[in-house]
């Protein structure tokens, strides 16, 4: 039973105000976003630093929900996948992680890598090209989560991809938005 200290302490040691691993359904997201928005007012925080980390978790959880690969054991796990919030003195931090297939790590590098080669007026006209040029895929997207995480955040999508097995790996993405408010 070590392990829900050791857990505690990595929280800790991480500064972890929110951890949630499981299936991600639109009722769980619901749930996730009142408890992360629920902490965030009690600390008192500026209403543009708020808005800025709510947008980014709303991204990273559609995500999530909208574009995991189901990962199949022998059962099928819709959706698991992991959401952290993490606050320190002068950042939020939201990280997510999901499986996906091998097959779909290529084109969503090639947009990630795009889309931190851009500053912020890059990331601007990247934004409204999506919006004129894109239809809204089966999926219920059109693209825009990522460019819109980075544009809230100013800063670059920081994301790896460990292997799960021959077919998946673990797409891990990490978004920071400055405490300070330098709008």
């Amino acid at each position: 039973m070590n392990f829900i200290f050791d857990l505690h302490q990595t929280m800790m040691s991480q500064k972890l105000i929110l951890v949630y691993q499981g299936d991600f359904t639109q009722e769980t997201t619901k749930s996730i976003l009142a408890m992360a928005e629920r902490n965030i007012d009690s600390s008192g925080e500026d209403s543009s630093i708020k808005r800025k980390v709510f947008n980014v978790m709303v991204e990273a959880l559609q995500n999530i929900v909208k574009h995991s690969d189901e990962l199949i054991d022998g059962t099928i796990h819709n959706h698991s996948a992991i959401f952290l919030i993490g606050r320190e003195s002068t950042r939020y931090t939201i990280m997510s992680g999901n499986p996906i297939r091998k097959e779909n790590i290529g084109p969503l590098k090639d947009k990630l890598e795009r889309i931190n080669s851009l500053d912020k007026e890059g990331l601007k006209d990247l934004y409204k090209e999506i919006i004129k040029n894109t239809t809204i895929s089966d999926k219920g997207g059109a693209g825009l989560g990522f460019v819109d995480m980075a544009r809230k955040s100013g800063d670059r999508l920081e994301y790896t991809f460990p292997e799960m097995n021959a077919e998946y790996c673990f797409f891990c993405l990490k978004v920071n938005v400055q405490r300070e408010n330098a709008e």
